[in-house]
């Protein structure tokens, strides 16, 4: 809730805020009144006086445009002087997003969150935990890079969990690893000795990194998520295929906590379950 403070101290902090954004944006009295189409006097009586008198709308406005500040921090009814727009800009952002996880920005963001709580809902099986073969292929007719590339990119993010910097949880549906498991829909052509290798890989990493890494499933039919991944307290980004959208103010990434977590606790497969799960999973699968 925002102090309540009486007219003549709003008047002074408008007078202080007014001579602060002048200064840092190198503008005189006569740069500032010509910009806002008023007399430098009208200026120099802004400035001046410890009356309780604040200017009218329209110069307040004016005054926010030319010094590119919000009027709302120059009437104390706020403590961010950045405008609106500049706000948006800074809490979203898109950036262009590859076909597979290989791209510097990710990694940039991994280790910004360093010692966080990472949660993830992966677009397919996630990337971090495929095996060379399956990153082969499923990205190398896409990128025009080499599959080298994608694989050692895939494996530094596997490494920076085992080096424990940060916990991870991902989540994803039960019908994505029904799919991988018998070769169907985007999976359709995947050869069982891959997917049977893929199933192995998956086992010996949940034995060897739970509880670091926590891997629950749900069932899509009950809930649904689009790729996110939340990185600790800083920021989320969804993933929309060619790009990704990011969030960093407090109250969009708290709710995409909050959504992560609803999956986790409302997971038909717990973390602790899911090895269980999967190796009764492939072996009905003939895997």
């Amino acid at each position: 809730m925002m102090d309540i403070i009486d007219k003549r101290a709003r008047a002074r902090l408008f007078r202080e805020r007014l001579n602060q954004a002048m200064q840092a944006c190198g503008l005189s009295q006569s740069a500032l009144a010509k910009s806002i189409g008023v007399d430098r006097s009208t200026v120099s009586q802004l400035l001046g006086g410890d009356g309780a008198r604040l200017p009218n709308a329209h110069v307040v406005g004016a005054c926010a445009s030319a010094l590119k500040v919000s009027a709302d921090w120059l009437l104390a009814l706020s403590e961010r002087p950045e405008s609106a727009a500049d706000l948006l800009a800074t809490s979203l952002s898109m950036s262009q997003a590859p076909r597979a996880l290989v791209d510097e920005q990710i990694f940039a963001w991994h280790q910004e969150a360093k010692g966080y709580k990472i949660r993830h809902v992966p677009a397919t099986l996630p990337d971090m935990l495929k095996t060379e073969d399956m990153v082969v292929w499923e990205y190398a007719p896409h990128l025009g890079r080499t599959s080298a590339q994608v694989i050692g990119a895939s494996k530094d993010r596997l490494d920076w969990m085992s080096s424990a910097h940060s916990d991870y949880e991902i989540a994803f549906p039960i019908s994505e690893l029904r799919s991988f498991l018998t070769a169907s829909g985007y999976y359709a052509g995947l050869s069982q000795d891959i997917r049977r290798a893929q199933v192995a890989h998956l086992l010996d990493i949940h034995a060897s990194h739970y509880p670091r890494l926590r891997i629950y499933m749900f069932d899509s039919h009950r809930l649904f998520s689009a790729p996110v991944t939340v990185f600790g307290p800083l920021l989320s980004a969804v993933y929309l295929g060619q790009y990704y959208v990011t969030f960093r103010d407090t109250e969009r990434v708290s709710a995409f906590t909050q959504h992560f977590d609803t999956l986790v606790r409302e997971a038909d497969i717990s973390a602790r379950d899911f090895g269980d799960y999967l190796s009764n999973a492939a072996r009905e699968a003939g895997l």
